[in-house]
């Protein structure tokens, strides 16, 4: 967007002080992430990286996926889908380029995809596109060499929220959509959740955002759109076929409070479901330095115990 343009919307929405300074904020982050991005992504010998694959096309979004995998790989390889956060209403596939290219160094074929956004696609658009992008894995296994029954996904905040979805409510019809490949499942083997909420009904008062974020992905408030609250908390959906699942949150998170964390493991446990909650301590959201590397090597250790062949 040039700079008159964003004057013109500016003057035209008639933003306060604090609005125009998020704003701002906002377009200068986004085009810093994607200018040095692209200066920084460096792709080793052995990976092949593709960019931009259609995989969904609701509503002529054309949504699509990076993917990186072995050059020499001999499949069927195990698959993992990252999906992005940002809050159900911002982000980019390209944050999770770098995953992509340690988990392909590692021996999986790795994807990180787009999807809709609210407001304009609300609740539950963006789960039916990352259940489509897990059959688009599935339909394309032969091509790129993709074990179909080790599909494993991960995501961060509110990517974490729609892996954990993904995990919990494999064969509900509801969800699906209609984004493709229909003949195929959208279940996961496993999912690595970062810090992404489990009960939306008690979000309110323990995030900072939260009563600007949900109204927007769910179309209304708590006290307007209850329903819609408890239906998208993936808590609610937590059955004994629940994939097993790492959950990785900071005890310090003023976006998802840790407790949301803590609610899911204790649901999958009370259902007999593996799950396991690396807790760290004094982490907010959005991990850094140790923590960040810490919740990496956890993430690396989870997919290969659930995902990889084992060794004889």
């Amino acid at each position: 967007m040039t700079r008159s343009r964003l004057c013109a919307l500016i003057t035209r929405m008639k933003l306060s002080c604090c609005h125009l300074q998020v704003l701002c904020s906002f377009f200068v982050s986004a085009i810093f992430f994607h200018t040095s991005f692209a200066a920084e992504l460096v792709i080793p010998d052995g990976v092949v990286f593709e960019r931009g694959i259609e995989y969904s096309n609701p509503d002529n979004q054309h949504l699509q996926l990076n993917l990186a995998r072995p050059k020499n790989g001999s499949g069927p390889m195990p698959a993992v889908l990252s999906i992005h956060g940002g809050g159900f209403r911002a982000g980019h596939r390209d944050g999770y380029n770098g995953l992509c290219l340690k988990l392909a160094q590692r021996g999986f074929v790795a994807a990180t995809a787009s999807y809709r956004f609210a407001p304009a696609y609300p609740f539950p658009a963006a789960v039916h596109d990352v259940k489509a992008a897990v059959r688009w894995l599935r339909a394309n296994a032969s091509k790129y060499q993709i074990d179909s029954q080790r599909i494993g996904v991960t995501g961060g905040s509110a990517g974490g929220h729609l892996a954990q979805f993904l995990g919990v409510t494999a064969g509900v019809k509801a969800f699906e959509g209609d984004g493709g490949n229909a003949s195929q499942p959208s279940s996961v083997a496993c999912v690595v959740n970062f810090y992404g909420p489990s009960d939306f009904t008690k979000s309110y008062g323990k995030s900072i955002d939260a009563a600007e974020v949900l109204p927007l992905f769910l179309g209304g408030d708590l006290e307007k759109q209850r329903q819609k609250h408890i239906q998208a908390s993936p808590l609610n959906w937590v059955n004994p076929n629940a994939a097993p699942t790492l959950i990785v949150h900071g005890t310090d998170d003023n976006y998802v409070a840790y407790e949301q964390g803590v609610w899911m493991r204790d649901r999958l446990q009370a259902c007999g479901v593996e799950v396991e909650l690396l807790t760290l301590d004094g982490a907010g959201h959005g991990f850094k330095g140790a923590d960040a590397e810490e919740a990496e090597n956890a993430l690396f250790a989870f997919f290969e115990k659930h995902l990889q062949p084992k060794k004889n």
